[in-house]
């Protein structure tokens, strides 16, 4: 990122009525004073409709939320040992989050990114994106999002593949509520085409980040993959696979 903030465009956009969630935690020691160098990062600040809630780590410990227990908790100390230990030490906790209307650029992103850049120069030792179920250390989080014209769409969502019945797999995102879309899922993709079915998620993770929407009943064509796909509008923020809805496909017999 430069000091200057640059325009990041959605080129596909195409308004809908969905919103946009932003969902992050920042665990560290920060001055009471808190003065956040978010300009450093081409960052105007937090957008309207997001904000920044201060805690003290000891009066979360035992919310039902805390996402540093249960099987959340579990996933996340697997997953980065040494960023979870930063997290149960750190004093504080720092909530960043909101809700937006569908915007026609990324700009909001980028803001947000910023201040979040900024909170790890000013004491943050780790974040937390519990909805793309990760924990970051700030270096990690430095190298994954702080990139010369901002992180690629794909930085910002997992691709997940959970094994069905008889040699078929559920390739499927989370993450996608960044952009105002709905995550995407591809049903009984065999085994041998779960590689393929990935990086279709991946161009159509780009599509949607740039303002893309699948319309229910939408026809989808993919070379070399003959009958297509049909989009299905499905789901509820409830489910727990995608805390989202979604747009299922069921992958070509």
């Amino acid at each position: 990122m430069t000091s200057t903030p640059e325009a990041w465009p959605r080129p596909y956009w195409q308004p809908s009525d969905e919103t946009i969630v932003l969902n992050f935690h920042v665990f560290g020691r920060f001055a009471e004073d808190l003065a956040i160098p978010a300009a450093r990062y081409a960052s105007n600040g937090l957008p309207e409709g997001v904000s920044l809630q201060r805690f003290a780590h000891a009066a979360l410990r035992d919310w039902e939320g805390y996402p540093l227990k249960g099987s959340l908790g579990e996933l996340l100390k697997e997953d980065a040992p040494e960023a979870f230990d930063l997290a149960r030490a750190a004093p504080e906790v720092l909530v960043v989050r909101g809700e937006l209307a569908d915007q026609d650029s990324l700009d909001y992103l980028r803001d947000t990114l910023g201040v979040l850049a900024g909170l790890l120069d000013a004491g943050g030792q780790a974040v937390l994106d519990p909805q793309i179920l990760t924990l970051f250390d700030a270096a990690a989080w430095r190298r994954h999002y702080l990139v010369p014209g901002g992180a690629p769409p794909r930085n910002h969502v997992l691709i997940l593949r959970n094994a069905e019945d008889e040699g078929r797999s559920h390739v499927h995102t989370r993450g996608l509520r960044k952009f105002g879309r709905p995550d995407l899922s591809f049903e009984h993709v065999p085994d041998a085409h779960a590689d393929q079915a990935g990086m279709l998620c991946e161009r159509l993770v780009e599509l949607q980040a740039l303002g893309a929407h699948f319309a229910d009943g939408q026809p989808l064509e993919v070379e070399g993959l003959p009958g297509g796909f049909v989009a299905r509008r499905s789901g509820s923020l409830e489910d727990p696979r995608f805390n989202n809805s979604h747009v299922a496909f069921d992958w070509p017999v």
